[in-house]
């Protein structure tokens, strides 16, 4: 296990889920965070936990990754002890609906679009040449299952994390000389509020996702992310697909 001791750790998406798990995953490795998210009084809430049991310094950043104006202002007003981000988590992502293609939400679509990838691209595109010209750094992007097998009703949702995949490998081509490293973690069923976003909080219908299954719980990605970022700089985890025992596939489900 290499140290990333002072390392600054940029996490995306960071006020829930998979993200505000991977701060706390982060956070006994010494390593600065800088948590950005849309809803900041759920940061402060995990920087203050943060701060209470590891000593973590934490920056928050309120940002909508959406937003390229926004993303790039805010990323360029980084104070100085968080200006050169070492470790990039591309976490931010949602899903909306479960619609067939040809009776699906055009906004659901740019939302889907815009945050999952695009929204991707802004952070990398101003975060890498950073990591380019100081000769070290490593992004992990969070990618799915749904990436690489498609299933009923997630058309434009598996499209973009499709993408993300596609997107993945191709910086990582991009990057080749370099030091600097890429890696996405594709999971399958996680149990988080991803369900409860795509289907715009129907309780109900989200819990059915998970009935009579033992999912991977936030902890158990964040565990595999700091994992990838914690390894000596010579190996790079380029690809790591993890299901909770009980899937097999996109569609393969044991329920018991």
């Amino acid at each position: 296990m290499a140290s990333i001791q002072d390392q600054v750790v940029l996490i995306t998406g960071a006020s829930s889920g998979i993200g505000a798990a991977c701060a706390y995953a982060f956070a006994p490795t010494g390593a600065k965070l800088i948590l950005a998210a849309r809803r900041k009084d759920r940061l402060e809430a995990i920087a203050a936990e943060l701060e209470q049991s590891f000593g973590t310094s934490s920056y928050l950043l309120e940002l909508d990754v959406c937003d390229r104006l926004q993303v790039e202002s805010r990323l360029a007003s980084l104070p100085e002890p968080w200006a050169s981000v070492d470790i990039l988590i591309n976490n931010a992502g949602l899903s909306r609906g479960l619609d067939k293609l040809h009776e699906g939400s055009i906004q659901d679509w740019e939302e889907m679009i815009d945050t999952n990838v695009k929204g991707l691209l802004y952070v990398t595109r101003y975060i890498v040449p950073g990591m380019v010209s100081r000769g070290r750094g490593q992004v992990i992007n969070m990618g799915s299952i749904a990436g690489h097998q498609t299933y009923p009703g997630g058309n434009v949702y598996c499209a973009t994390k499709a993408a993300v995949r596609v997107l993945s490998e191709g910086l990582k081509l991009d990057l080749f000389g370099t030091p600097v490293r890429v890696c996405s973690v594709d999971p399958g069923m996680v149990e988080t509020d991803f369900s409860q976003v795509r289907f715009r909080g129907d309780g109900d219908r989200a819990a059915q996702v998970y009935a009579g299954v033992t999912p991977l719980s936030p902890a158990d990605v964040a565990d595999v992310v700091v994992f990838c970022a914690t390894r000596p700089l010579h190996v790079n985890i380029s690809d790591v697909v993890m299901f909770p025992t009980d899937q097999a596939s996109a569609t393969l489900v044991n329920r018991r």
